[in-house]
């Protein structure tokens, strides 16, 4: 009777002791969910030893490449002289260039140039002069072109049928032209290709006649007699044209005692 109390009791503790294992290990696996669970909602929580996730960066903007700057012209190549083309003779022959003219075509330059206009902007023109003072036409133009000096035109006075009176009023600027001086039979420096008229109707020929009338060419520039006034295409003694001129050895018609003519510039060779 006392072995078979005893192994009840012993039993009994058994069972305890396996009831009380069970019970913990199932609280354990339980904690040690919850923990687990936990750790997953709070990053904090996470092994200090577990690799972070990579930061992103942002990207760094590939800068835009800088535009290439355009080299600006080089203006000196457009002037340029030749001698007188049978294409250049043919736009002349019977106009600035008249059936018996004396003058040689071969002591006439064709010259190419460009210049500033009264609108700003940069403008071809041609010029027929003397052989004799080509280079310094290149040379005078250049400058003028340098101080961006304003010329409204620069053609050849046979587009206008060789009419210097038309020329004139038109403005244009310009050399060589086989005529005599106005109102008289003697050959102009013109007729040589020796003298050029810069800005004609704004720089008239004037002067008063014996009969006490006003000569006045072109006819169209009454409005620029009076050199009193205020005009920025006015030529005048001391200014910039005049300098540039006066520097290659011309003289001006504008500082004649009687007759003035302020368009006028000529040069005497040997």
């Amino acid at each position: 009777m006392a072995k078979k109390i005893l192994y009840i009791f012993i039993l009994t503790v058994l069972a305890g002791v396996l009831i009380f294992s069970t019970v913990m290990m199932i609280k354990y696996f339980n904690e040690a969910a919850e923990e687990e669970k936990q750790m997953e909602n709070n990053p904090m929580l996470k092994p200090v030893n577990e690799t972070p996730s990579p930061t992103e960066v942002p990207a760094t903007p590939t800068p835009s490449p800088s535009p290439t700057p355009v080299p600006e012209k080089n203006y000196d190549e457009e002037f340029y002289m030749s001698e007188i083309t049978d294409e250049i003779f043919e736009r002349i022959k019977g106009k600035s260039y008249p059936e018996g003219a004396t003058i040689s075509l071969d002591d006439l330059r064709w010259c190419h140039v460009v210049h500033y206009g009264f609108d700003g902007e940069i403008h071809e023109g041609e010029i027929i002069v003397n052989k004799a003072i080509a280079e310094d036409t290149i040379e005078i133009f250049k400058e003028l072109f340098d101080i961006k000096y304003e010329i409204e035109k620069i053609r050849l006075i046979d587009e206008y049928g060789a009419d210097d009176e038309k020329s004139m009023e038109d403005n244009n600027s310009s050399s060589f032209c086989y005529r005599t001086i106005a109102e008289t039979t003697v050959l102009s420096n013109h007729a040589l290709g020796l003298a050029i008229d810069i800005n004609t109707l704004y720089n008239p020929y004037v002067y008063t006649r014996k009969d006490g009338t006003l000569f006045l060419q072109p006819e169209n520039a009454a409005d620029y007699v009076d050199r009193e006034q205020e005009n920025p295409h006015f030529i005048k003694n001391g200014d910039e044209c005049y300098n540039i001129f006066i520097a290659h050895g011309f003289t001006w018609g504008g500082d004649w005692n009687t007759k003035k003519d302020y368009q006028h510039f000529e040069k005497e060779i040997e």
